[in-house]
């Protein structure tokens, strides 16, 4: 009898040791998410984050995660349980992120401001090589006028 109390204490000890050791404790939250999620998009190398949700939702590895205040939740699938993870456990990739970063995110939105961006950068280069064309230009026409130490804006006697 003695020796079944043993074997049930000892396996709560280590059940509750894997899940130290996992870093999940059971504390859980609710987040109000629709049945059928908007969809992902990658923000970063094995990061994905749902498009126009009030809660930054990320896809990584499988896991769905949300982050409330500086604490991390995660669950396997957005309609189930959100799991408390301790810091230490929470993907660097998603440490990462600044709070609020990507709430009611647009990828199209996101897109068009990147295109708008690199088109800015594009016609500025532009104009760079332009100004520096025409300074190499200007600076051949001096070296000609100035050759040989002659100058030809004097008149000569």
């Amino acid at each position: 009898m003695h020796k079944g109390l043993r074997i049930v204490a000892l396996s709560l000890f280590l059940a509750a040791a894997a899940a130290r050791a996992d870093g999940v404790f059971q504390a859980s939250i609710t987040v109000a998410l629709p049945v059928v999620l908007p969809p992902v998009v990658v923000v970063s190398p094995g990061v994905q984050v749902v498009e126009d949700l009030d809660d930054e939702v990320f896809l990584v590895d499988g896991w769905y995660w949300v982050r409330r205040g500086n604490l991390w939740y995660r669950a396997r699938d957005h309609r189930h349980a959100w799991v408390y993870v301790q810091p230490r456990f929470v993907p660097l990739g998603l440490q990462r992120i600044p709070p609020g970063h990507y709430r009611r995110f647009h990828h199209a939105e996101w897109k068009a401001a990147r295109e708008e961006e690199k088109e800015r950068r594009r016609a500025w280069r532009e104009d760079e090589k332009e100004r520096r064309r025409e300074a190499k230009q200007a600076e051949k026409e001096w070296k000609k006028e100035h050759k040989g130490g002659k100058h030809h804006d004097r008149d000569e006697d």
